[in-house]
């Protein structure tokens, strides 16, 4: 099995220029939680030229709406939530300098060619394993749109948070390249 690359936050294009489809990383520092709601404020906030509650330089954004913490614990669940329903919204996060994207599933078109024009990687973490995701989540808070719930944006800082990368920034796309060699395997 191969070996996990070391990822520290923030994001910088050395780093990313180390990444390639199929490595598995594990993230250190801080990330933030932004869902669906959340992308759609942050956005309209760049149209209308405000400042973002979030500096987006260098960072990772997790899909995840996670649930209620049991009592005495950071976080609850907080497994990946399907990534596409962000496409609208992530190539202007990108290009306002977001470095990392963390859920589950394939993007779209014009996403992959933002993260391979500005630098950028998306990294898909596995559906279903919420619990054990949560572990690795060591502190958590919620930092702006408060009126969202679970879709609120929070800064957590996490620990050896296990990824696999999917889109690096040379335009390679890991569930392409999955199909390729499944149909080569089939067909070969």
């Amino acid at each position: 099995m191969q070996t996990a690359v070391s990822v520290t936050t923030p994001l910088t294009d050395g780093i990313l220029a180390k990444l390639k489809t199929g490595n598995r990383v594990v993230i250190n520092g801080t990330i933030y939680s932004a869902r669906d709601a959340a992308h759609k404020r942050l956005v309209e906030s760049i149209h209308k030229g405000e400042q973002l509650p979030i500096d987006l330089k260098g960072q990772i954004i997790y899909y995840v709406g996670p649930t209620p913490p049991k009592p005495n614990a950071v976080i609850g669940a907080a497994g990946p939530t399907t990534s596409y329903r962000m496409d609208p919204y992530t190539p202007l996060l990108i290009e306002h300098g977001l470095k990392g994207m963390i859920g589950k599933g394939a993007r779209g078109r014009d996403v992959i060619a933002a993260i391979k024009k500005h630098k950028a990687v998306y990294f898909a973490a596995i559906g279903g394993a919420g619990a054990l995701i949560s572990k690795s989540i060591k502190g958590a808070r919620i930092v702006a749109y408060e009126d969202l719930g679970t879709e609120a944006i929070r800064q957590m800082e996490v620990e050896n948070f296990s990824a696999i990368v999917v889109n690096d920034i040379f335009g390679n796309d890991l569930y392409q390249e999955g199909r390729q060699r499944y149909c080569q395997k089939v067909t070969g």
